[in-house]
């Protein structure tokens, strides 16, 4: 297990050294207090630059006390204990046995009424509905059609273009939201936002992207740029990208 550490990718070893995980969260101006110290099991991703994002967001979107919130892809549940620390009421999902041990584990150490459920995303709630969804996904677009099973990549990596489980929370969000329901995702610039908006905006959405950050390739990225040249993914010789925080409100 990993050292409690503030914002501390997912099942199976994890290399000694940090090289593997995406590049360090930079600060973020106007950045929401961060979530809390969390402790993560090795594999699980660490908390950075897109978790204080959507910490921010959801700061700013007044979630608190009477709002049922849902955290797809929990990963360590920071998002989820900044949650319930605003007031909501929260369950968190992951698929990951490791990242919801840990996501149950924050839970028991912060002292906070946390739900947390193994599952693949909204098939692990069916028939439940909430006043908000808030997501930080797998978005880096990775070689190969299938999606990992084990290893810290299965935090980050969703296919050839990013978007096997972001198309999937997309589509099937707006069952999961009550009428006026508010859902938060965040993403890479490297996975087309504007595919995000489109499927959003047709699945009954008022959308918009309400934050942009733009930070350093970390090594994933970096290893990888060639390949994303290729795919058409990444211009010239770039070696930043850039995080969205995407807003839709069911209407």
């Amino acid at each position: 297990m990993r050292g409690v550490r503030l914002f501390e990718g997912e099942d199976g070893p994890v290399p000694g050294t940090p090289a593997d995980a995406p590049a360090p969260a930079p600060p973020v101006a106007g950045a929401a207090p961060r979530p809390g110290r969390v402790v993560r099991l090795p594999g699980v991703y660490r908390p950075q630059t897109d978790t204080l994002l959507l910490a921010l967001a959801m700061r700013r979107e007044g979630i608190g006390p009477g709002t049922d919130l849902l955290d797809l892809c929990t990963g360590s549940g920071a998002l989820a204990l900044h949650a319930a620390r605003l007031g909501a009421r929260v369950t968190a999902v992951d698929i990951s046995r490791r990242a919801v041990a840990s996501a149950r584990l924050n839970t028991a150490l912060a002292r906070l009424p946390v739900t947390v459920r193994r599952g693949d995303l909204l098939r692990a709630l069916p028939g439940h509905t909430f006043d908000a969804v808030v997501s930080n996904p797998p978005y880096v677009p990775a070689p190969g059609l299938s999606l990992p099973r084990y290893g810290p990549g299965r935090s980050w990596d969703a296919g050839p273009d990013g978007r096997v489980i972001l198309d999937r929370i997309c589509d099937d969000a707006s069952a999961a939201l009550r009428p006026g329901g508010l859902l938060l995702l965040v993403q890479s610039g490297l996975s087309r936002p504007e595919e995000t908006v489109g499927r959003l905006s047709a699945a009954g959405f008022a959308v918009s992207v309400t934050d942009r950050v733009t930070i350093p390739f970390g090594p994933v990225t970096r290893r990888r740029a060639a390949w994303l040249r290729d795919r058409g993914l990444l211009r010239d010789r770039l070696d930043r990208e850039e995080l969205v925080v995407i807003r839709g409100r069911k209407k």
